[in-house]
C-alpha cells in the first residue's frame, strides 16, 4: 500500500497530466499585417505582465510580434468556434417570447465559446473586434457579440486571481467602432488612440452581466420558478437591493419638457410610486416650459425637481412632437446616482420596482422586432456615456424619430425584463380573448402588473366615465374601461390640491365633445358615445386655464 505522501504526489501528477494544454501559436506568414503598438503600450506593461491573450487575430494573416518585443510575454492565441453565419440577431433577440410559460419555457441558443479553462491568468486581453459601420443596423452582429462576450468572460474568470481591484485585468480592443458599451461601460475606458481602446473593467459588473441571458430570448427577471408552475422567488434579489440601497444612490427619474401636458400624470406617477413603499429618491428633470405653480404642485406630490435645458433631435422637424425628446439623454448627466429607472409620466406603478436595481444598464421590456421599449428603463448614469449619445445624434437615424429609436441603435444588447413590469394599454390582436386577459390584469386586485403604460389618449385627458379612445377610430385598440377606472382610482386617492392639475381645459372639453358627435355620426358599435357624462371637470368653474 503506497505511503500517503506518494498518494498525495500520484493525484498532484495526475492533475498536472490532465490539465488542458494551450496550443502553441502559428508562425505569421511573411505576408502578414504587421499590428503596430497602441501609444499606451508601454502603460500597460507594467510589472507583473507575463500572459496575453490574443482574441480573433488570425495567427497567420496578423503578425503581432511587437507585443513581445524583449521576449519576455507570453502570446496565447484564444482559440474559439466561429459562430455560424445562419445565426442571426433575431436569434437572441426575438420579437416575442413565451414569459407566461402557457405553452413553452424561453430558451436562448449557444454561442461557442473557447474552453475557459485552458485560458487562465490573463494579464492582458487583445481582441480584434468586426466592425462594418458602414451598414446599416451594423451594430446588431453575433459574431461581434461573441468576440465581446469571449473577452468579458475572460476577464471575469480572472476576478478571483486578481482580486477584484488590486490587479487590474486589462482588456484591449483594435476596431474602428466604439466596443459595445453595453459590455465594456464607458466609464471604464481608460485610454482611446486612434483604433486602440484601453479598458479597466468593474469585474463584478461585468460578471453579472455575463451571468444574464445571452439575449432577450429568456428573461433576466424571470415570472416563474423553471419547470413548476409556482411564481419566481425575488427575495433573495430584494435583500441584495435593499442592502446595496445603504451603500449606493439609486432613484426613480421621469423627464417633462416643451409643454404641460404631462405634469398631471407626473403627479399621478409620483403618487403610484410613494403608495408602493418605495424609499427612493423621485427626480424630475424639466425645462422653463413648466409653470411655478405646476412646479410647487409636482414638488408636492413627491417630485424632486432638477431644471434642465432641452436637446433638440438635430434630423427632426421643427415643432414636431419629437423635436426636443433627445432632452431624456439628460438622464444620464445625473451622476450622484449610481442607477436610475427612468418611467415615462404615462405610467402608473401598481407593484413595487425596487427589485429593478439589481440589474444593470439596459434593463428594459420588449417592444417590437428586436428592440426594447423606453418606457420603463434602468440606465447607469455617467458623463461619458452622456457625452456619446450627445456625439451620435448626427448620425444615428432613429427608426421612429424619437428617442426610443434612438437608444436602440446605441444599446442593441439589453436584457429582458417581464411585460408586466411595463404592461402596454394596447389590443393590437383585437380579439376577444385578448381583451378578457388583459382586462383582467388592468384590473387584478391585488395587482398582478407592476405598472401600466396608458399608449394613446391619457387618461386624463378624457371624462372619467370611460376612455375616450373609444370615440376615435385610429386610437380604439388602446381603449381599456377597466385600464381607465384604475387611473381614476389613483387619482381619487390624491390630495384635492393635486387632483386641481388634472382639470381639462376648455380647449380640451371642446376636442372631446366633439369627438363624441364624430362617433355617433359614425356610429361606432360599442356606443362609448352614448353613455351619460357625470365628470364634474367638464363644468365651466371647473376648467383650468
Amino acid at each position: 500500500m503506497p505511503s500517503q505522501g506518494k498518494a498525495e504526489k500520484s493525484i498532484k501528477m495526475k492533475a498536472v497530466m490532465e490539465e488542458p494544454q494551450v496550443k502553441a501559436p502559428k508562425m505569421p506568414k511573411k505576408n502578414a499585417m504587421k499590428i503596430e503598438k497602441p501609444s499606451f503600450f508601454d502603460q500597460i506593461m507594467g510589472k507583473g505582465v507575463k500572459n496575453i491573450g490574443m482574441v480573433n487575430f488570425d495567427e497567420e494573416e496578423d503578425d503581432v510580434s511587437e507585443w513581445n518585443m524583449q521576449g519576455e510575454k507570453t502570446i496565447i492565441p484564444i482559440h474559439f468556434e466561429k459562430v455560424s453565419s445562419q445565426f442571426n440577431w433575431t436569434d437572441l433577440f426575438p420579437e416575442w417570447i413565451d414569459e407566461e410559460e402557457e405553452s413553452d419555457v424561453p430558451s436562448c441558443p449557444d454561442i461557442p465559446m473557447p474552453d475557459f479553462n485552458v485560458y487562465q491568468n490573463m494579464d492582458i486581453i487583445v481582441a480584434k473586434l468586426p466592425c462594418n459601420n458602414n451598414k446599416e443596423g451594423w451594430g446588431r452582429n453575433v459574431y461581434r457579440l461573441q468576440v465581446h462576450l469571449i473577452v468579458a468572460n475572460l476577464a471575469v474568470k480572472n476576478k478571483g486571481k486578481r482580486d477584484y481591484g488590486r490587479l487590474k485585468t486589462k482588456v484591449v480592443f483594435l476596431s474602428k467602432c466604439r466596443p459595445m458599451l453595453e459590455i465594456f461601460r464607458c466609464n471604464d475606458l481608460v485610454k482611446n488612440d486612434g483604433d486602440w481602446w484601453y479598458y479597466e473593467p468593474d469585474l463584478k459588473r461585468l460578471e453579472q452581466k455575463v451571468s444574464l441571458p445571452v439575449g432577450s430570448c429568456k428573461l433576466a427577471l424571470p415570472l416563474w420558478e423553471q419547470g413548476i408552475d409556482k411564481v419566481y422567488d425575488t427575495s433573495k434579489i430584494q435583500k441584495m437591493v435593499t442592502k446595496n440601497a445603504k451603500t449606493k444612490r439609486e432613484a426613480y427619474a421621469t423627464v417633462l419638457h416643451s409643454s404641460d401636458d404631462y405634469v398631471c400624470g407626473a403627479i399621478i406617477l409620483a403618487q403610484s410610486l410613494l403608495r408602493t413603499g418605495t424609499e427612493r429618491d423621485l427626480i424630475l428633470l424639466l425645462d422653463n416650459s413648466i409653470s411655478v405653480a405646476k412646479r410647487r404642485a409636482l414638488s408636492a406630490s413627491g417630485w424632486k425637481i432638477r431644471i434642465i435645458t432641452r436637446i433638440r433631435n438635430p434630423k427632426a422637424e421643427k415643432h414636431s412632437y419629437n423635436e426636443y425628446n433627445y432632452s431624456k439623454f439628460r438622464l444620464w448627466q445625473l451622476t450622484d446616482y449610481d442607477k436610475v429607472i427612468f418611467i415615462d409620466a404615462d405610467i402608473v406603478v401598481l407593484r413595487n420596482l425596487d427589485v429593478l436595481f439589481h440589474f444593470p444598464q439596459m434593463s428594459a421590456t420588449g417592444n417590437d422586432q428586436s428592440i426594447f421599449n423606453s418606457g420603463i428603463m434602468v440606465i447607469e448614469p455617467s458623463n461619458c456615456t452622456f457625452n456619446v449619445l450627445m456625439e451620435s445624434r448626427y448620425d444615428i437615424v432613429s427608426y421612429n424619430g424619437g428617442d426610443q429609436g434612438f437608444l436602440n441603435e446605441i444599446f442593441v444588447w439589453w436584457h429582458r425584463l417581464p411585460r408586466r413590469v411595463n404592461y402596454l394599454k394596447n389590443f393590437w390582436a383585437n380579439t376577444t380573448l385578448e381583451a378578457s386577459k388583459k382586462n383582467h390584469l388592468f384590473g387584478a386586485e391585488p395587482p398582478k402588473l407592476y405598472s401600466i403604460h396608458y399608449l394613446g389618449l391619457k387618461p386624463w385627458y378624457c371624462y372619467r366615465d370611460y376612455d375616450c379612445n373609444w370615440d376615435v377610430e385610429d386610437q380604439r385598440v388602446y381603449a381599456s374601461d377597466v385600464a381607465h377606472h384604475k387611473w381614476w382610482k389613483l387619482h381619487d386617492q390624491m390630495d384635492k390640491k393635486l387632483q386641481r392639475m388634472c382639470r381639462l381645459t376648455k380647449r380640451r372639453r371642446t376636442n372631446l365633445n366633439w369627438e363624441r358627435r364624430k362617433a355617433s355620426k359614425l356610429g361606432l358599435p360599442d356606443q362609448h358615445w352614448k353613455i351619460n357624462i357625470t365628470d364634474p371637470r367638464r363644468s365651466g368653474s371647473l376648467l383650468m386655464n
